[in-house]
């Protein structure tokens, strides 16, 4: 790593090179074939040997940006950087943030680029010192390190199995039942926001903001600003040293770098905008989409009708002016002679049935090697609620907070993981007991059936229960993907480590080419046959148009601002549990004495 962070050395092996190509180019005549090849491939490799200079997301340019940042003025701990040939690694310069130094070099890139934009631009026209600034990082540290021990202590699988998806299915049955109310009652009921908030209501969004009264959208934009004040001074008075939490101007500070550029611009401005939803979603469905399809693509089988995907056949991808047209056209054409041909039919069914077998047997294989080998594996009730990897299991589960908001729904204490929220929500997004009641009470027998049957298998510390709780901390909750995530995080929020641009707010017609994108790459995730059985149809079209319905629950801002909203009040009090159980100038009042 210590390696990594010299980015100066790079730039002068590129001009040899281009010198050499010129040099070569100018030797005479019987020369000039081979230095019309020597010049290309010059300046190929200046080209390579300049491309990861703008790779900003590396680690070698991150740690580059942070000490330009950070440690420009050789302050923080008089750590004497200046004379060195070979600098000192982040970790022995910066306080560290967390236990990982992965996650504290993501964590600086990030908190480099608030200070350089938000901080530097104005304190760096009052005065050149960096002391300011060290402390601002030494509180962060401190809240970082103390928030690292508290996301041990929760239960991870609940939170994000269970308590979130609780959130969304909450979420979807307000706004479905707003929808209906509004449709049908018309006049009466207009605006479906004023069903969803009385329904779900939350003191930031109050007022309803309505074009016929302009000052409820005043008053709504100050109940949001005083909250998100009241959030992140509550997080404060827990978190921040003592001495620190008397210093008031930091402490302003840092709430208002929290509160209005991160909650503020990040969350309640972009996050909730249902087009920047849909492209989240579209991105982590293609992440989905290469690694499920880069396995077939290995094999020789596919044919150049089955290559394509289902954005190529519903148009929202560019194609050649020769393959217009070919998408839905070779699929039906493709049908028709299946149809026509009856040789070609059994032989399609015959190697039909051979594959689901053999799918049949793998998954059948993998699921009892997995139960059978899960008696071996520690119980959830030892092995803890903050589980980061197999050998920390020595603590206990959260215990629910008796004084915590009703909205929120008490804490679980070791449910069973076929029995949270996760299914039904996954059942109620796709309306399963609508479009396939049969399936929807065969799924309900065996959730009986692995609760309450014979063995009761997935039960607490049941096989089953130990199986689905060792996949998901191995596959979901592994911190290695952690520094992954808050780097893809980065570059998404801050390209080029700055801040981007004011993105221009799409048209009507332009959000609408975003959801029906989304649409085509969730849809592509599916199988044909399974595509067809849910939605009861073969049109692609029709399907395509029956995912944007279930999208639409992500249409309306102001109503996802009450899903979201509803995350950050549930993380900060399963990190904070005080706040649920005193009120902020307490907290202040018994930290300051």
């Amino acid at each position: 790593m210590t390696q990594s962070m010299s980015r100066e050395p790079e730039t002068p092996h590129a001009h040899p090179n281009s010198n050499q190509a010129s040099t070569t180019f100018t030797t005479g005549n019987a020369s000039g074939a081979a230095s019309d090849q020597i010049r290309p491939s010059g300046a190929m490799r200046h080209s390579e040997a300049q491309k990861p200079t703008h790779d900003t997301n590396s680690d070698k340019a991150t740690s580059a940006f942070i000490r330009r940042t950070l440690c420009s003025h050789d302050v923080l701990l008089g750590n004497g950087e200046k004379g060195r040939n070979t600098p000192r690694p982040i970790e022995d310069v910066l306080p560290p943030l967390t236990s990982s130094n992965a996650v504290d070099l993501q964590l600086y890139a990030i908190i480099s680029v608030i200070i350089k934009e938000f901080v530097q631009t104005w304190y760096s026209k009052i005065t050149p010192d960096h002391i300011f600034i060290n402390e601002v990082i030494q509180t962060i540290a401190h809240c970082t390190r103390a928030l690292e021990q508290r996301l041990r202590k929760i239960d991870l699988e609940a939170l994000v199995l269970d308590e979130i998806p609780g959130l969304l299915e909450d979420h979807l049955t307000a706004f479905r039942l707003a929808r209906s109310q509004a449709s049908h009652h018309g006049i009466l009921i207009p605006d479906p926001r004023t069903v969803y908030h009385t329904l779900n209501p939350h003191p930031a969004l109050s007022p309803v903001p309505t074009d016929a009264v302009p000052a409820s959208s005043v008053e709504q934009r100050e109940n949001e600003s005083a909250w998100r004040q009241l959030l992140v001074q509550g997080v404060l008075a827990v978190l921040l040293p003592t001495e620190d939490l008397a210093n008031g101007c930091l402490r302003s500070l840092v709430a208002e770098i929290f509160a209005e550029m991160i909650i503020g611009n990040g969350i309640s401005g972009k996050a909730c905008e249902g087009w920047l939803l849909w492209e989240g979603i579209t991105r982590i469905a293609e992440v989905l989409q290469h690694s499920t399809t880069a396995d077939d693509l290995q094999s020789d089988d596919l044919t150049p009708d089955q290559s394509l995907s289902r954005l190529e056949r519903f148009g929202l991808l560019s194609t050649p002016a020769e393959g217009e047209g070919h998408g839905v056209s070779t699929a039906l054409s493709t049908s028709d002679r299946q149809a026509t041909n009856p040789r070609l039919t059994v032989s399609g069914l015959f190697w039909a049935v051979v594959q689901y077998a053999f799918l049949a047997y793998t998954v059948m294989r993998a699921m009892i090697v997995g139960i059978a080998t899960s008696s071996s594996l520690p119980g959830r009730s030892t092995t803890g609620a903050s589980v980061q990897s197999p050998d920390e299991g020595d603590r206990q589960p959260q215990q629910p907070s008796a004084t915590q908001p009703k909205r929120l729904g008490p804490l679980p204490s070791q449910r069973p993981i076929v029995r949270m929220r996760l299914w039904a929500c996954a059942s109620k997004l796709i309306e399963l007991d609508l479009r396939m009641p049969w399936l929807s009470g065969l799924i309900s027998a065996m959730h009986w059936g692995a609760l309450f049957g014979p063995g009761r298998v997935g039960d607490t510390d049941g096989v089953l229960d130990r199986f689905l709780s060792h996949t998901m901390r191995m596959h979901v909750f592994n911190p290695a993907l952690l520094p992954i995530l808050l780097r893809t995080i980065r570059a998404t929020l801050f390209p080029n480590n700055a801040l981007a641009p004011p993105r221009q707010v799409p048209t009507a017609e332009e959000a609408k080419n975003i959801k029906r994108r989304c649409a085509a790459t969730l849809l592509d995730l599916l199988p044909g046959k399974v595509a067809a059985a849910l939605f009861n149809c073969t049109d692609s079209m029709v399907q395509l148009q029956q995912v944007e319905e279930i999208l639409d629950c992500l249409d309306d801002p102001y109503l996802n601002k009450h899903f979201i909203f509803s995350i950050v009040e549930l993380i900060i009090l399963r990190l904070v549990p005080e706040l649920g159980e005193r009120g902020i100038h307490e907290l202040i009042e018994e930290r300051l004495g």
